[in-house]
């Protein structure tokens, strides 16, 4: 490129050449109509050569050379001359029409990475976000599903505790309602056998014997079956007193107060029976509404670290996901990065001297034809015409 702008600097002093003011009036000398001296068209052709041959000792240019030899034969044709600067202008306007494809096609590109750069980038900030929210509710499931196994476990402790305490309260209950039965029992048989004494119409016998078969064959036979010869279950009568001793009176007097004493006891007793069995009654119920609660809280626990646990894998797939396309993304974003730089390498310096070098190229076409213009006989007028018009 910076070669082609020699060029052009050598062109446009190609071109000064030909429109000096001795040169033109020279032409005005030399050329006095169409059929002008060759010797005095041959005298510019030189000058204008001269500078070529100068720019090309310095950088040699394959267009140049050959319009240098154009330009030194012995024989200068113009007409071919002139072709060459035609075409040499037909190239100028494809190279400017290249520089403006270029321009556009680098734009479009910088527009289109910047854009997809901006997109990716944007990509990543979200799954990055995601990422760490993915992280986040990851650690609070664990510690979710370890406060629930924590509990489960401390649930299941508390159902073993409390189904041993219930069990030693009922062995409790039983066994205290066996000594207060049989306490009872005993008091009532004492209760029963003072009243024999002391009160006999409320006195308790024990129940008539059933004969057997045996003893029922016995009496018919006219023997005496050894049963209570009296309602109060004595096999034998007790002998008479001795005729010294002497008469021997009830004190029912004092036999009310041990009466009543042992009534207290057996009240205390059934009370105490009555609390016991209320309170185990109780106790049993709440035991069983213990049980059924733990047992449904326990479901539930356990549905809860179910769904927990799915939960929790369900998010640790997402976060694969995110951070394996995070890593593709990332990648990406890289290349384009490296695509951005590529442009910036292949399109900064068209970009830079694009409106230089379109200003040089017209600059140098409109000096082409002025050259043309002047090659192809015009006249002198017509030549500073030109000159002012550009």
């Amino acid at each position: 490129m910076k070669t082609r702008g020699q060029e052009l600097v050598a062109l446009g002093d190609t071109i000064k050449i030909l429109n000096d003011d001795d040169a033109l009036e020279l032409f005005k000398k030399a050329i006095p109509s169409a059929s002008a001296s060759f010797v005095q068209v041959e005298s510019a052709a030189k000058r204008a050569l001269a500078t070529i041959k100068e720019f090309q000792s310095h950088h040699p240019k394959a267009g140049l050379d050959f319009l240098a030899l154009a330009l030194q034969g012995k024989k200068i044709n113009f007409a071919k001359v002139i072709k060459m600067i035609d075409d040499m202008v037909a190239n100028l306007g494809v190279e400017q029409a290249d520089d403006d494809a270029k321009k556009e096609y680098c734009n479009m590109q910088f527009d289109f990475a910047d854009d997809k750069k901006k997109g990716l980038e944007h990509s990543v900030s979200s799954l990055e976000t995601a990422i760490a929210k993915a992280e986040e509710s990851v650690a609070q499931l664990k510690d979710d599903i370890k406060a629930l196994n924590a509990g489960i476990k401390a649930l299941d402790k508390s159902v073993a505790e409390a189904t041993e305490q219930r069990k030693e309260e009922n062995e409790e209950f039983t066994e205290l309602m066996a000594s207060n039965n049989a306490a009872t029992s005993l008091l009532e048989f004492a209760k029963n056998r003072l009243n024999k004494f002391y009160n006999p119409k409320l006195y308790k016998g024990p129940p008539a014997k059933v004969l057997t078969d045996e003893d029922r064959a016995v009496q018919a036979a006219g023997g005496t079956v050894l049963a209570s010869v009296s309602a109060h279950g004595n096999k034998v009568a007790p002998p008479p007193p001795p005729a010294t001793a002497a008469a021997y009176s009830k004190k029912s007097g004092e036999s009310g107060g041990v009466i009543a004493m042992v009534d207290l006891l057996i009240a205390d007793l059934t009370k105490e029976n009555t609390e016991a069995t209320a309170n185990e009654k109780n106790s049993q119920a709440d035991y069983e509404t213990s049980m059924n609660d733990a047992a449904e809280k326990r479901a539930m626990d356990s549905k809860t670290l179910v769904d927990k646990a799915g939960a929790k894998a369900e998010v640790e797939g997402e976060l694969e996901h995110d951070k394996e396309e995070k890593t593709a993304t990332v990648k990406e974003l890289m290349a384009t990065g490296s695509y951005i730089a590529s442009l910036h390498a292949e399109c900064d310096w068209l970009l830079q001297y694009f409106e230089v070098r379109k200003e040089a190229r017209t600059g140098e076409i409109e000096s082409l034809k002025t050259a043309k213009a002047v090659l192809s006989g015009m006249s002198l007028i017509q030549v500073k015409n030109l000159r002012g018009a550009f």
